[in-house]
Order: structure tokens, then sequence, then C-alpha cells
């Protein structure tokens, strides 16, 4: 039996010395990607069209939960959560499968995070997170410019798969991606440079120090030759008619506002549509999400050139 013992004691620490060490390590070390700030997108003048702001996030990870519907019911006791929550979660689990965490609830105020820290013990898998939002300050100003950014979908991801492997991994800890317009014409640009934090974790999956970070690069700003104050004159013009106007600079081709009416608010998509909104928005007989300066068909209007 001592020998057995003592020749399994060899096996172990000798033979298999190397892989045992590093299946510790990783038990030991966790290795957290750190989403970069995405990049501003400004007029001419400087204007910002779209920024980023910080807010707590109530996230759960459905793996760790036995009954996510009592974890829930629970939660809903510290923390508001609504009808509107809980089926946005829902959608989320399905467009989403094998996610480690997903948002119960998005924008907590600083009094709903301390109640939930005061409680923190009572909901194992269940942590609050500083994330970034999207923000368009202007709101339904160029809308159809700007575009908007969305969480990744289950088609996205499956496109993923086909991207160079240092972009896949660049894009490690994202959820957000650009959707429409500047916004996902230029994503690669926006997005920017994933960091990572070497952290050493407990048994229970808890971060106890950081051992190495590296920071992100954050995205590129995005400058464009619209005049924002002419795209806001000519959308308010337009009224509530429907139609397009492309505003060009005639002795450089630089577009100077670029118009699509009706609009719609870009904000309404950042965290996710609901229901509501987008059933308002997608039966409207105006159709405002079509983007009719690049998709309506209408006959020339007149030129005019004030140089």
């Amino acid at each position: 039996c001592f020998g057995l013992l003592a020749a399994r004691l060899v096996w172990l620490q000798v033979f298999r010395h190397d892989e045992l060490t590093l299946q510790a390590e990783a038990n030991r070390i966790a290795v957290v990607p750190v989403v970069p700030n995405r990049g501003l997108i400004v007029d001419r003048h400087g204007i910002v069209l779209a920024s980023n702001y910080s807010a707590y996030t109530l996230e759960v990870a459905p793996r760790r939960s036995a009954d996510l519907e009592a974890l829930i019911d629970d939660l809903s006791q510290v923390v508001e959560i609504t009808a509107r929550d809980r089926r946005r979660f829902k959608r989320l689990q399905e467009e989403m499968k094998g996610a480690e965490s997903l948002p119960i609830r998005t924008k907590l105020t600083d009094a709903e995070v301390a109640r939930f820290m005061a409680q923190r013990f009572r909901f194992p898998g269940v942590e609050v997170k500083a994330r970034l939002f999207r923000h368009y300050p202007l709101g339904e100003t160029g809308s159809h410019l700007l575009g908007y950014i969305g969480r990744i979908n289950q088609a996205e991801k499956a496109a993923m798969e086909d991207w160079p492997d240092e972009r896949v991994a660049n894009y490690r800890g994202t959820e957000y991606i650009g959707k429409l317009g500047l916004e996902l014409r230029y994503e690669a640009d926006l997005h920017g440079t994933t960091g990572f934090e070497e952290v050493e974790t407990s048994a229970g999956g808890r971060a106890v120090r950081r051992l190495k970070s590296h920071p992100p690069t954050p995205g590129d700003r995005l400058t464009l030759s619209v005049d924002i104050r002419l795209q806001a004159l000519v959308e308010d013009m337009f009224g509530s008619r429907r139609g397009a106007l492309v505003a060009l600079d005639p002795r450089n081709g630089e577009v100077l506002a670029f118009v699509s009416k009706p609009t719609f608010d870009p904000n309404l998509f950042v965290d996710g549509i609901d229901v509501d909104s987008w059933r308002e928005l997608n039966e409207s007989i105006d159709k405002p999400l079509l983007n009719r300066a690049l998709r309506g068909t209408y006959p020339p209007g007149s030129t005019f050139t004030p140089f």
C-alpha cells in the first residue's frame, strides 16, 4: 500500500507537475477582460453627438442559481425589478445562451446599490458592476446618420466566428456593437483595444486582489464633416413631413447635413428597446426607421449652390 501511495505521489509530483501547476494557477487566477471606452462622435465644430457615461448594473449569473425565478423575486424586495426588466432578462437568456452573467436591472441609483450591498450575502451569483452606456445627447437629431449600438445577438456572434482570431480576442467582454449608421460603419475604429486584469480569486469565485493589469485603449474619436446645427435646422424645417435631404459642399464634396424624416431616438435601442416603443416605431405609417436619404426613391430635386 505504501508502495502504491509512493508511486502515485511520484506520478503526480514529477510526471504531471507542470500540468497540475497550470490547473492550480487557472483555479487561483482569473484573467478578466477590461472593455475600452467607445470613441466619441463629434461634428465639425466639436459638438458631441455620441458619448458614454458610467452606471451601475445588477447582474445575475444564471448557472450559479438553481431557481432563477425565486432569486429574482427575492431581489425585487431589495431593488425594484419591473415586469419589463423580467421580460428583457428572459429575452437575453435566449439570445445569449452560455453568457457568464446577464443584467436584470441597469442604471441603479446609489441608494439601490447601497441596499443591495448590505444584503449581498443573501444572493450568490448576483453582482453589482459598473458599465459604460452609450448616450446620444441630441436625441432624434441626426439619428439616421449616427445609427445606434445594441447588444450582440446570436446572428452577430455567428458572424464573429469568421473574424480573425486577434479581432475576436479584442471583443472579449464586449456586449455591445454598432448596429446602424456610422456606429456600424466605423465599429472597428470606435471600439478600441480591450485590456485585461489578472486577479486572484477565492474558492467562491470572488476577486481577492489584483496581480497584474494592462489598461485598455479607448476607441478613436470620430470627427464628422456634418454641421449639426445645420442638420437640426433642416430637420426642424421639415416639420412633420416625410422626406430626405443631403447637403454637400460643392468645393470638396463634404457632407454638411444628412437628413431623413421622420427620425427616431437612438437612446431607445442602447439598453434594449421595450415592446411598446418598438411596436410604435415599427408599425407607424410614417416608417421612422426607414433611412430615406439612402433607401428612399424620389424624383430629383432642385440643386441649390450658395457658393
